[in-house]
C-alpha cells in the first residue's frame, strides 16, 4: 500500500473510490465544514472536491503536504488557482465526464421553457385543465446563439441541429474554422444578441464572463428571446434578467445555476416565466461514474508524477 493519503470532501462514486483505494489510503468526509477542513487538510497528499468545497488560500496554506487538488467535474471556480500555483499544488479536473449530461439538460431546459412544461405539469397536479394557456413555440427553424463553443457548447449545437435550428456561435478561444467544423456559424456577441431566438451560455465564470448578460446585453436582444444557462452562476446579471422578464424583452429563462447557491425563493426563482433546477447539469448516473473514474486516475497520475491529461494549474 502506498503512503499517499487522499481526502474526499464532497463524495465520489464507488468506482472512483475503488481506483483510489487500490493505491492509497482514502478518507471520505462528505459535508466537512470549512473550519474542520482547515484542521485536517495538513495530513493529506491529495484533496478531491466537487463544487461545494471552497479550496481557499487558507486551505492551501494549511495543506502542507498537498500535492494535488482534483475537481470531480469541469468548473474550478471554487478552487483558488493563484493560491494553488503559489503553493506549488497541481489542480486537475475531469472535463469530458459531464459533457453529454449538461448538453442534454440544456436541451431539456430549452424545451421546458418554451413549452412551459413545468407549469403545465403543476396545473395538472392541481386538478386543472389549462390547455389554451399553454401555447408555446417550436425550436424548428429558430436561431440558437451559443456563447462558449467548447465541448459542451458544441455538443448542444449538435443536438439543436437535430431540431433543425440555425446555430450562431461565439467563443474568443475557438478559431472561426474550428467553430464551423463543430457545426456553428461564427458570430460576434452583438450578432447573437440581435439575431438569436434562444441564447445558451457555456463558459466558465471568470472576470471577463462575470455578468456578461447584463442590462446592456439584454437591450440589444430580440424581443421575446429565451435565455438558458447551465454553465456557472454569475455569468448572468440576475437583476437585469429579472427586469428583462418583467418588460417582456425576455420571454422565458431556464436556469440550472445561480450567483448564490442555493438561491432561496428569490423573485427570479419565483417568476412564472423562469424554469429552475438545482444545479443538476452533471447529475446523471453515467456522468458521475465517468467523473469518478477520470478524476481518480488523474489524481493518482499527479501523485506519481505521471503525464496529466487535464491539468488546470
Amino acid at each position: 500500500m502506498s503512503a499517499w493519503k487522499i481526502l474526499l470532501t464532497d463524495g465520489l462514486e464507488e468506482n472512483g473510490k475503488a481506483i483510489l483505494r487500490a493505491s492509497a489510503e482514502v478518507v471520505d468526509q462528505p459535508g466537512i465544514t470549512a473550519e474542520d477542513l482547515l484542521k485536517v487538510v495538513g495530513e493529506y497528499d491529495a484533496l478531491i472536491v466537487r463544487g461545494r468545497t471552497k479550496v481557499t488560500p487558507e486551505v492551501f496554506a494549511a495543506g502542507k503536504k498537498l500535492k494535488v487538488v482534483g475537481r470531480a467535474g469541469v468548473g474550478v471556480d471554487n478552487i483558488n488557482l493563484p493560491a494553488a500555483k503559489e503553493s506549488k499544488v497541481t489542480v486537475v479536473n475531469s472535463p469530458l465526464a459531464t459533457t453529454v449530461a449538461v448538453a442534454e439538460l440544456t436541451m431539456g431546459l430549452m424545451l421546458s421553457s418554451v413549452r412551459e412544461i413545468a407549469r403545465a405539469d403543476a396545473s395538472m397536479k392541481a386538478g386543472k385543465w389549462l390547455k389554451k394557456e399553454f401555447e408555446g413555440a417550436e425550436l424548428c427553424g429558430k436561431t440558437l446563439g451559443v456563447i462558449g463553443f467548447g465541448r459542451i457548447g458544441s455538443a448542444v449545437a449538435a443536438r439543436a441541429k437535430a431540431f433543425e435550428m440555425k446555430i450562431l456561435a461565439y467563443d474568443p478561444l475557438v478559431p472561426a474554422d474550428e467553430i464551423k467544423k463543430r457545426g456553428g456559424e461564427p458570430a460576434t456577441l452583438d450578432e447573437i444578441y440581435q439575431n438569436a431566438d434562444f441564447i445558451t451560455m457555456h463558459m466558465p465564470l471568470t472576470a471577463d464572463s462575470k455578468g456578461m448578460l447584463n442590462a446592456e446585453a439584454f437591450g440589444k436582444m430580440k424581443q421575446g428571446v429565451y435565455i438558458v444557462c447551465a454553465a456557472r452562476g454569475g455569468v448572468i446579471d440576475e437583476a437585469a434578467l429579472l427586469d428583462a422578464l418583467h418588460s417582456g424583452k425576455v420571454a422565458g429563462a431556464a436556469l440550472d445555476v445561480f450567483s448564490a447557491e442555493p438561491p432561496g425563493l428569490t423573485d427570479l426563482v419565483a417568476h412564472p416565466k423562469v424554469t429552475c433546477t438545482p444545479h443538476i447539469g452533471a447529475q446523471t448516473v453515467e456522468a458521475q461514474t465517468r467523473a469518478a473514474n477520470d478524476i481518480a486516475e488523474e489524481v493518482l497520475n499527479a501523485l506519481n508524477d505521471k503525464p496529466l491529461r487535464w491539468k488546470v494549474a
